[in-house]
C-alpha cells in the first residue's frame, strides 16, 4: 500500500509540473450513494475518509452489525479529465448474533483500484458525465473483505438544474464476489439523488438506489434511501454525515456514517 501511494503521488507531481489549469471547486465523492462525474484537477489529491461507518442488518433469528473505521479513498488527478483512485479499509469489525451465539470478526478490508475518465465538464459544472472502471483485490479478511477479486463499471452523471440544485445519476454493473467468497456473479444497480445547496457552506442531498444481486446462493433486489449533509469548512476541507434506511427485507436496515475529505 505504501509503495502504491508513493507511485500515485509521484504521478500527480509529474502532471502538476507546468500545469496552469484554473483552480476547480473541490468536489469530494463523499457523502452519498451516487458518484459525482467530476474529476480531480491535474496534480491535485483528495483524501476522503469515513471516521466510522456502521451498518445494521436484522433478519429472522439474527442480527449483524458491521463497523468500518478509516475507510479511505484517495483520488489523484493525472490529467485534465482523468484521475487515478485507490480505496482501502484499514480496520473493520463484524458481529453476527443468532440463536447459536455470537460470532465476531476483526480485520482489514479489500483494496480497490480504479480510473475515472470524464467525458464532458470535468469540473462537474453544467452537464457532466464520466466512466469509472474498477477492480477489487482480495487482501481483506472474510466478513470484512469479499474473499475473491471483483470488478465493476460505473457511468456517473451530474446535471446542474440551477445554482442551488443538481441531479446525480449513477448506473453500475459489477462482477460481484459470490457470498461464499469464491467466484463472481452479475450485480447491477442505479442510484439517483438531488443535492440542494442550503448556502455556500452546507449541502443537503437525498438519494435512492435499487440493486439487483444474482448471487448463486440467493437472488435478491435491494432498495435503499439516504439523506446526507456536507459542510465545506474551507475551500479544501469538508465534513459530512449520512443516514440510510433499507426499504425491503433484503436490504440492511440502517446505515450511519461520518467522514472528512481534504484536498492537497
Amino acid at each position: 500500500m505504501k509503495a502504491l501511494a508513493v507511485a500515485l503521488v509521484s504521478i500527480a507531481a509529474l502532471y502538476a509540473t507546468g500545469a496552469g489549469a484554473q483552480e476547480r471547486e473541490y468536489c469530494p465523492e463523499r457523502p452519498g450513494i451516487d458518484t459525482p462525474a467530476c474529476t480531480m484537477a491535474p496534480g491535485k489529491i483528495s483524501v476522503e475518509t469515513a471516521i466510522a461507518d456502521w451498518t445494521r442488518d436484522d433478519q429472522p433469528g439474527s442480527r449483524e452489525d458491521n463497523i468500518l473505521f478509516g475507510d479511505t479513498l484517495v483520488r489523484v488527478g493525472v490529467s485534465d479529465t482523468i484521475e487515478a483512485r485507490v480505496g482501502w479499509t484499514p480496520f473493520g469489525h463484524d458481529r453476527m448474533r443468532d440463536d447459536t451465539g455470537v460470532d465476531t470478526v476483526n480485520g482489514i478490508g479489500d483494496v480497490s483500484l480504479g480510473l475515472k475518465a470524464n467525458l464532458h465538464d470535468p469540473d462537474g459544472s453544467g452537464f457532466s458525465v464520466a466512466v469509472l472502471p474498477f477492480v477489487t483485490l482480495p487482501v481483506g479478511r472474510s466478513s470484512i473483505g469479499a474473499g475473491d477479486w471483483g470488478a465493476g463499471f460505473l457511468v456517473p452523471v451530474t446535471y446542474e438544474l440551477s445554482d442551488t440544485l443538481s441531479l446525480d445519476l449513477t448506473p453500475e454493473i459489477d462482477a460481484a464476489v459470490d457470498q461464499d467468497g469464491n467466484g463472481r456473479h452479475l450485480a447491477y444497480s442505479a442510484a439517483a439523488g438531488l443535492a440542494y445547496k442550503l448556502n455556500k457552506d452546507f449541502t443537503l442531498t437525498g438519494e435512492m438506489q435499487a440493486l439487483r444481486d444474482d448471487d448463486p446462493e440467493e437472488h435478491a433486489t435491494q432498495t435503499v434511501a439516504a439523506l446526507s449533509l456536507a459542510w465545506a469548512a474551507s475551500d479544501d476541507l469538508q465534513f459530512d454525515v449520512l443516514g440510510a434506511a433499507g426499504l425491503n427485507d433484503h436490504t440492511p436496515d440502517a446505515r450511519v456514517y461520518a467522514g472528512i475529505s481534504r484536498r492537497f
